[in-house]
């Protein structure tokens, strides 16, 4: 009777974890992809510029995360307190996603600075989520446990994101429905969060950290988790390609609303069925390139999936409608996929059994310092080409720099050119991972565990 009360228990763990991922995957998807990108893009800031400044709260984000992440991984091992800290990130998350619906035209300080704290908080909560992994979940199914959360958070996204587009189909153009939108998804967000906090238990007891501080057991941690690596070659190879081609995947997904608002002229209701699409799309692509990966090999997948990537980007550049803008970007979904979890495959590939801790450790710290860059390289260079290509149809004395529909131009061209910097990345990143051997790098790790 006990232990059916046990699994009972253990199941009810399990689903309010899942139901965290639904909730604040709806942040995901409604603020970082369909809606507050282009909001403060067009009706925030309502020039080129805002391209930068979206850009530059990304970096701003995710350098404070990529600093913090290693502290917060710490507290979450040694303090005991993971649903503390999960509930405070979350409620700093949910607080300020809920404070967008107060941003209006020329707000843009306060824009991105509720913006910048939300994405902290819902960053920094992952660290804690992630951690509650192995309070609800035995050895051996981890993986299942771990795959059922993506999945059923991506069914999260795209609930709230129907919810969202019916309320803009109900007054299309109205910025006040967008700014309600967001409100709503702060709510969404909150409301699946809550099980969690009520039906997880943590089971496993805290770490000792023999006298010392948390602030030393971090860096400690930090200096053992690159120690551990340096001598995995292929591992090695394969992190450097991680680290160049993941700016441009993140670029890439974070500029997905504003490419289409600007160059394609998407409207608010696009942007949602696209990203509803893309949604979708990514679902399908990591079960096809999940299976690929098992029949021929997953590097060998996870450069298919990056040059089908390459391939769309390059689509991007040149298709003249929003129709090529969806089917492009659906593709684009389906191989974003295949990279994002075959990445994390390789990982596993290359990892000793009794090391998987550390080599997934120095993975994310891979991760969160490439996704510094490309957001901040995409947005400083939509808005310089911009300027460039307006400056340069004056001195032609083609237009006058008081002529909008030239400004309008100048940020189409600008915006699509500035993809470039995403391909960039992608092509570069696939360099080192051609050198990457798979059959190596698995030798090795089994003969570490086997020692």
């Amino acid at each position: 009777m006990e232990n059916q009360m046990d699994k009972k228990q253990r199941k009810a763990a399990q689903w309010a974890w899942y139901f965290y991922d639904f909730g604040n995957s709806a942040y995901a998807a409604v603020v970082l992809l369909a809606v507050y990108a282009s909001y403060f893009k067009q009706g925030v800031v309502g020039t080129a510029q805002g391209s930068a400044l979206w850009g530059l709260s990304l970096t701003i984000s995710m350098l404070v995360v990529a600093v913090i992440s290693p502290f917060l991984g710490a507290l979450a091992d040694y303090s005991g307190k993971k649903k503390t800290f999960l509930f405070l990130m979350t409620t700093l998350s949910v607080i300020f996603t809920g404070l967008l619906f107060f941003v209006k035209k020329g707000d843009i300080f306060i824009g991105m600075l509720f913006f910048i704290i939300a994405e902290i908080g819902y960053r920094a909560g992952q660290v804690f989520y992630n951690a509650l992994l192995i309070d609800i979940a035995d050895d051996d199914e981890l993986g299942k446990v771990s795959g059922n959360g993506w999945a059923f958070g991506s069914f999260g996204g795209i609930i709230c994101l129907v919810i969202v587009l019916a309320m803009i189909q109900m007054n299309p153009g109205n910025n006040l429905i967008i700014r309600l939108s967001l409100l709503v998804t702060a709510i969404f967000y909150a409301v699946f969060t809550i099980p969690a906090f009520f039906l997880i238990k943590e089971t496993h007891r805290p770490q000792k950290r023999d006298g010392k501080s948390l602030f030393t057991v971090a860096l400690d941690r930090l200096k053992t988790t690159i120690r551990s690596v340096k001598n995995y070659t292929e591992f090695l190879k394969f992190m450097l390609a991680v680290l160049i081609y993941n700016d441009g995947i993140i670029a890439a997904l974070d500029f997905a609303a504003i490419i289409g608002t600007v160059v394609f002229g998407v409207s608010s209701t696009e942007l949602v069925i696209f990203v509803i699409i893309i949604q979708i799309t990514n679902v399908a692509g990591a079960f096809f390139y999940g299976n690929l990966g098992e029949k021929i090999g997953y590097k060998t997948s996870l450069i298919h999936s990056l040059i089908l990537m390459i391939i769309t980007v390059v689509g991007m550049l040149f298709v003249p409608s929003k129709l090529g803008y969806f089917i492009v970007g659906s593709i684009a979904g389906f191989a974003m996929a295949g990279v994002q979890s075959l990445d994390r495959t390789l990982v596993s590939v290359f990892a000793p059994a009794h090391r998987s801790a550390e080599f997934y450790g120095f993975f994310s710290l891979t991760g969160r310092t490439s996704s510094i860059i490309g957001p901040g390289v995409m947005g400083l260079a939509a808005s310089g080409l911009s300027a460039w290509v307006m400056n340069s149809l004056v001195k032609a004395n083609l237009v006058v720099i008081e002529n909008e529909l030239a400004h309008t131009v100048a940020e189409q061209i600008g915006t699509r050119l500035a993809l470039i910097t995403v391909l960039f990345f992608l092509i570069i990143g696939l360099m080192p991972l051609l050198f990457v051997n798979e059959k190596e790098g698995r030798k090795v790790a089994k003969n570490v565990a086997a020692e």
